[in-house]
């Protein structure tokens, strides 16, 4: 697996050799450097800390100094533990760029979604609005009853409501990488990602399997198969 810290920079489209458009989110990616190497003899399992972005010292804690000290890295304003499948080769204070990821990876990338404030159920939840008419009320964006009788008396989890909207930790699976631009530390992912301009995102390999699609089928050796017992049959002259 590999992955690396980065920021939202906006979305753009970009053109492939058909001329066809690709909605892409670019995000400059890195570099972030080895601020600490976990192995299994101590820790119970291989990892390594990726620290992003340079910050003031003034604006650390002692313990977080004590800490970036101990690796002989410059403050950092993020720290992030990735099971990288290289993790033994790496070593403390070794940089990871844009160009560890390649044109036609897929990756996941996390990041935290927009932030909505304090929202009801219609724009929370999707619900829908109370009878306008009849003497609804001033109640037609109230989530309605919802109480129960003496038994169970309560109200179950799950239930609907309003509250906070946002501020959630989101992940979008299988977006593939359409270019890298090393120099300048960016990549483009095909399609939307979560979080505003400006958000911080992690990339890391995609946990999603991948595999091959319309592969030429042959004739079958099964003898119970129609096509391994007739070979004129169409599904056997294609070969």
């Amino acid at each position: 697996m590999k992955a690396i810290i980065g920021k939202k920079v906006g979305m753009s489209q970009i053109f492939d050799e058909n001329g066809k458009v690709i909605p892409v989110t670019v995000i400059e990616a890195g570099p972030c450097v080895v601020v600490q190497k976990k192995t299994s003899e101590k820790e119970g399992y291989e990892a390594v800390q990726l620290g992003y972005e340079d910050i003031a010292e003034r604006k650390l804690s002692k313990p977080e100094m004590g800490h970036l000290n101990k690796a002989g890295v410059a403050p950092k304003k993020y720290l992030r533990e990735f099971n990288l499948e290289n993790a033994a080769e790496l070593n403390i204070g070794d940089i990871i760029k844009a160009d560890t990821f390649a044109e036609g990876d897929f990756v996941d990338v996390t990041g935290t979604s927009k932030g909505h404030g304090y929202q009801g159920v219609i724009k929370r939840h999707g619900a829908q609005r109370t009878p306008m008419t009849h003497g609804g009320g001033p109640v037609h964006r109230h989530a309605g009853s919802m109480g129960s009788t003496t038994d169970p008396s309560r109200i179950f989890k799950g239930k609907i409501g309003a509250g906070q909207m946002g501020c959630d930790t989101v992940t979008i699976q299988n977006l593939d990488i359409v270019k890298v631009d090393p120099e300048l530390n960016l990549i483009a992912v095909r399609g939307a990602i979560p979080g505003p301009k400006g958000g911080l995102v992690t990339i890391k390999s995609t946990v999603k399997v991948h595999r091959v699609k319309n592969v030429e089928s042959g004739i079958s050796n099964n003898p119970q198969k129609a096509s391994g017992r007739n070979p004129q049959k169409a599904s056997a002259r294609n070969k």
